[in-house]
């Protein structure tokens, strides 16, 4: 078996992947270590896909995917982790703001001191304030919402145990939620490494500030997956039931009212002319098509493919 796997997703890098593949080459070289680094290209419009294809001709630890459009980075380490072979499995971005020189101690880490999850912290950035203090309101409201204290969840580089990587589901922007997945499964050994960050050489970022809100709404959408994916009627199912018993119990009680004012011979009006049966009725209308969500959504779970695919449309 494979010492390490680095997973690289990419998306119009051309520029940057010589010096990068160059560099990798060189640290595993250096460290001896048995190795693949795996490029998935996420539907790039330069020339990214012929650079890898030229890279992996001339080192056959080097291999590539390309997919048939832009799926995202999700699907791109989600497709990768399936690839990956080693025992360690290291993720990287390819702009080079990631250094390789980091993955001899990430691995160290994983092998030796037992994590099952190493995440980089770029503590010292080289970014605009306009993205550093929404990273850190970001970092600190995962924190709070997921218990996992990480001081940069968002950071690319990453180590992690090969089983580790073979239980995690991504979609959407759940790629930042690598650490949030790995604990519910688990595994919960998670370590942090500062790490270096290297100013942007090539290109422009591909993440504009929209991403913090596609991300925050992804944590509460993970949140509620892992809490009642597999479990739909207890959450459905009890709002349900809460909301029949509202209605049904007001509705008895404007019923006992009335049948009271008639035996005390007072004055008493319809149940149907009380504003609250109304609302006791939208209560019951409520409750049971809540009870009917929750029992459709577990009919779901017991026959959902979870299976997650995207169009390659080449490998070398």
């Amino acid at each position: 078996m494979l010492d390490i796997s680095v997973v690289i997703p990419l998306f119009n890098e051309e520029e940057s992947l010589p010096e990068l593949a160059t560099w990798i080459e060189k640290v595993m070289t250096e460290h001896n270590f048995s190795y693949e680094v795996i490029f998935i290209n996420d539907g790039s419009r330069d020339n990214s896909w012929k650079v890898i294809k030229e890279i992996s001709k001339n080192n056959t630890n080097f291999r590539g995917i390309c997919f048939s459009r832009n799926y995202g980075k999700s699907a791109a380490l989600h497709t990768g982790f399936k690839a990956a072979e080693g025992e360690v499995v290291i993720t990287m971005d390819a702009d080079l703001q990631d250094s390789p020189d980091e993955i001899p101690e990430l691995y160290r880490m994983i092998k030796e001191d037992d994590f099952d999850l190493v995440s980089g912290w770029k503590k010292k950035r080289f970014d605009p304030l306009t993205k550093t203090i929404p990273t850190k309101l970001y970092n600190s409201a995962i924190s709070w919402l997921s218990g996992i204290k990480l001081h940069d969840n968002n950071c690319g580089l990453k180590a992690y145990k090969k089983e580790v990587i073979k239980t995690i589901r991504l979609y959407g922007e759940m790629h930042r939620y690598i650490p949030v997945q790995a604990n519910w499964n688990g595994f919960n050994k998670i370590g942090e490494k500062v790490v270096q960050h290297q100013a942007r050489k090539y290109g422009t970022t591909k993440f504009g500030i929209e991403r913090f809100l596609y991300g925050l709404l992804d944590l509460l959408s993970i949140t509620f997956v892992q809490k009642f994916g597999k479990r739909p009627m207890h959450l459905f199912g009890g709002l349900g039931v809460f909301s029949f018993l509202i209605g049904t119990f007001i509705t008895l009680y404007l019923i006992g009212d009335k049948i009271y004012s008639i035996t005390q011979n007072m004055k008493f009006r319809n149940v149907t002319d009380n504003p609250l049966f109304y609302l006791a009725l939208v209560a019951i209308i409520i409750g049971s098509q809540l009870f009917l969500a929750g029992f459709i959504g577990e009919l779901m779970t017991m026959n959902s493919d979870r299976t997650t695919n995207y169009q390659i449309r080449e490998e070398v």
